[in-house]
């Protein structure tokens, strides 16, 4: 039996510029993940702060959240077989430089901290990263 789920993807301020969305976007329509919902905004410190705060305690929250609210990102529900694990997967490893060949993030990060993507990380987190963004 297939497991049909969905996860947060955001689309973040670095890829944003170089005008990487849609070649980003048709990584996952090639992957089987349909963008059920898409959204271009721009968030403030305060609210790139509430949604990292899973984050709070780390030494790079601050930057991060910085980060996000930097300029325009796109956030997207995906969905799929399994979409949570498949997207970290298609994803690559958070630092550019370790992520596996044809990933997103060694294709178009630029550095750990400007990696392009962000995603779920589990099912809990999916439900209620895609009620930050879009249960407003």
């Amino acid at each position: 039996m297939s497991n049909i789920e969905q996860t947060l993807s955001i689309i973040k301020p670095d890829a944003v510029e170089r005008n990487l969305i849609e070649d980003i976007k048709s990584i996952f329509s090639k992957n089987n993940l349909v963008i059920k919902n898409s959204k271009k905004i721009h968030i403030t410190k305060e609210e790139a702060a509430e949604f990292y705060k899973v984050h709070q305690s780390k030494p790079f929250y601050n930057d991060l959240c910085a980060y996000l609210a930097s300029g325009p990102i796109v956030v997207m529900i995906l969905e799929g077989v399994n979409a949570i694990t498949l997207y970290r997967e298609i994803m690559g490893a958070t630092d550019p430089k370790k992520a596996e060949k044809n990933t997103i993030r060694k294709l178009f990060g630029i550095s750990i901290d400007k990696n392009s993507v962000h995603g779920s990380d589990s099912t809990e987190n999916a439900k209620k990263e895609i009620e930050f963004f879009f249960n407003n």
